[in-house]
Formats: structure tokens, C-alpha cells, sequence
């Protein structure tokens, strides 16, 4: 034991030198490696694992030096799918033993990080991904770091262009940054829904928790037109309603935050308004109760949404803080941001429209 001998890691490579020489030329037949030889590292590897002979190249059997095609045994899964499942299994668990313990973190919001990414995101992806086929675009005109204003429009009868939205931001933006939306007060009013909008990262769409948010270098989203967008009839799509009195700006302004404008196109579709019941929703104490082509008649079928196919376009960012602190208070200035922001987004809606070949594909 006290006259073994350490070899160091470098000298792997002269043993791999030597099984690649009594190979024949150095050459593999029927192998195929899953992924290229790390450069730099000296050492050749396929599947995580250092190569060795395969047992169709030992001796007395010909190496096929000049046979390149595939071998159907490099086809079955090696041992790397299995370590592949074996993480994530760990995860799983890792992850059911920190939810049942405790060990794991909630901001003042009620913001739950993980959750979001490993639980929310997931079941909101396939819809994204497969049902709204969504197309993002110029997500990198959010800042990578620091706070940023994202104001959208917005539609669709019920709010899924927000949680559509916040999934483009989540998985498409370079930086991996998350966007923490400012919702009415009716979603947290609602039972099971004003839960999983605290831990998704969703507040009240007030000027205080959103001066808070950007202060901490957060992206927020807000959608201006509140119930009279996704309330508006079928007949006004994609005519933005009017933008409050111009609150986020002054929030922004006061953050010296960057205003984004995006635009969304495909959510008008999901359910077309073409009624509205105001004794029903006055009933159940919503804003508006719409009737569509298949709500109610067609009962719970008819809350499915028709799967449109949707664009989501970020402009560019409309920088703030060159403004005195004062800005905020003017409120001329106020007016003529928050009609910039809008006129961009109306105007980005309607080049997309233009350019959309059908609804549905």
C-alpha cells in the first residue's frame, strides 16, 4: 500500500493514446458518440464515461476499419440515460423532502421562486409551447439587470395573456429574468387562485408595491386597461382602451426605470365576446359576465379557449431616467409618456395583424 503509485489525471490521455494505437488507425467502427469530444480537457468522452474498446472490437474480430455506419447497439440507451433519470429523480425528491420541511424561501410578496420554476411554469409551458404556439419576440429589449416597467395590452376576456406573458419572460430572456405582474384586487379575492398568484410572484396593482418591486431591481408587468380591455366586446379587438391616468409612468419616473411596451396578438380571439350579461355579473359580483359562441351553452366545454396562434413583440425600452426627480409631479409630462407608450403598442398591433396570415395558424 506505501509503495503505490499516484498517476496523475493528465496521463489518462496516454492510455487513451494506447487503446486508440492497438485499435487499428485510431478509428471506431459502429460507434456513434452521443455528443463531441470536450476540447481543452485533453480527454476524449462519450456519454460522461472515458472510451474504452467495445466488446465487437476485441481480438480476433475485425475492427471494419474502413465500415462507417451506424451499429444498432450505439442506439440503445447507455448509462448516461439512466444517470439522467436517476438526477432527476434526486431533484424530485430534493425538492418534495424542502415543501414538506419548510426549507425553502417566500419574499414579503409571497413571491415563491421555486415553486414557480419547478411546479408553475411547467404546467403553463405546454399551453404556451403547444396550445398558443407563442412567438416572442425582442425579449432582449428587457434590461438584464436592474428594474424595468413592462407594460402590455390587454385582452382575451379571461387574464391568460398575463400568465402567457410571464412564461415568454421566465424562458426566453437571455439573463433569465422573472416577471413579477401587478393584477386587480379581484384575483385576490377569488379562493385557490389568489394563493397561486402570491406564489407565482403576482401583487396588487398598486403604486406602492410597485415603486417596492423596481427599487429591488425587479421587472414588473402592467397592463394599463385592467377590466376594460379583457372585458371589451369582440367587435373593439385589438383597440386599446384607455390607459388609466398614467400611474405607471409616474412609478417608473420615480424608479428611473426603463418603460417597455409589448404587444400581444392572439388572446382577442381566445373566447369572442359577443355579449355581456350585467345581471349575471352583478349576481356573482364580477365586472362583467360574457357570453360567447360557446360559454355558457356549451357548459364547462365552452371555457375551453380556441387554441389561436399568438405573437408577443417587445419594443424598445423607453429610458426615464434622464428625468428630474420632480418629473414625476408634471403631469404634461405624465400625459405624454403614457400616450408614447400606447401609441406604440397600437401601433405594433397593427403591423402584426397586418402580417398575421390566418388566426388559427
Amino acid at each position: 500500500m506505501g509503495d503505490a503509485k499516484v498517476i496523475p489525471f493528465d496521463d489518462d490521455r496516454d492510455r487513451d493514446r494506447e487503446r486508440r494505437r492497438g485499435s487499428g488507425a485510431g478509428r471506431q467502427s459502429g460507434r456513434t458518440r452521443s455528443r463531441p469530444a470536450r476540447s481543452g480537457g485533453g480527454r476524449a468522452e462519450s456519454d460522461g464515461a472515458p472510451l474504452v474498446p467495445l466488446p465487437h472490437q476485441a481480438e480476433g474480430h475485425d475492427g471494419g476499419a474502413g465500415h462507417d455506419g451506424p451499429d444498432p447497439a450505439a442506439e440503445t440507451p447507455g448509462p448516461s440515460a439512466d444517470g439522467a433519470w436517476e438526477q432527476r429523480a434526486a431533484r424530485g425528491l430534493a425538492f418534495l423532502r424542502r415543501r414538506l420541511t419548510g426549507a425553502y424561501e417566500v419574499d414579503e410578496f409571497g413571491y415563491d421562486a421555486e415553486l414557480t420554476d419547478q411546479v408553475l411554469m411547467s404546467l403553463l409551458r405546454p399551453v404556451f409551447e403547444k396550445y398558443f404556439r407563442v412567438d416572442v419576440r425582442g425579449v432582449e429589449n428587457i434590461p438584464s439587470e436592474g428594474g424595468a416597467l413592462v407594460v402590455a395590452n390587454h385582452s382575451g376576456t379571461l387574464p391568460l395573456d398575463g400568465l402567457m406573458l410571464q412564461v415568454a419572460v421566465h424562458d426566453h430572456h437571455p439573463a433569465d429574468r422573472a416577471l413579477r405582474l401587478l393584477a386587480a384586487d379581484l384575483v385576490f379575492l377569488l379562493p385557490v387562485v389568489s394563493q397561486l398568484a402570491r406564489k407565482a410572484g403576482h401583487t396588487l396593482a398598486c403604486a406602492e408595491d410597485a415603486a417596492t418591486l423596481l427599487g429591488r431591481g425587479e421587472v414588473v408587468g402592467v397592463m394599463p386597461e385592467g377590466f376594460k380591455g379583457i372585458g371589451k366586446p369582440f367587435a373593439e379587438r385589438y383597440k386599446l382602451q384607455r390607459f388609466g391616468r398614467g400611474g405607471f409612468v409616474s412609478t417608473a419616473l420615480r424608479a428611473g426605470a426603463p418603460i417597455v411596451p409589448c404587444s400581444i396578438v392572439g388572446a382577442e380571439e381566445i373566447y369572442p365576446m359577443i355579449g355581456n350579461s350585467r345581471t349575471l355579473a352583478r349576481l356573482f359580483g364580477f365586472p362583467y359576465f360574457p357570453l360567447t359562441p360557446t360559454f355558457p351553452w356549451l357548459g364547462p366545454l365552452g371555457a375551453v379557449p380556441l387554441p389561436t396562434k399568438w405573437t408577443i413583440q417587445f419594443g424598445e425600452p423607453i429610458p426615464t431616467d434622464g428625468y428630474a426627480p420632480e418629473a414625476a409631479d408634471d403631469p404634461m409630462l405624465m400625459f405624454n409618456l403614457t400616450d408614447q407608450v400606447r401609441e406604440t403598442i397600437q401601433h405594433t398591433l397593427y403591423k402584426l395583424l397586418v402580417g398575421r396570415r390566418s388566426v388559427f395558424f
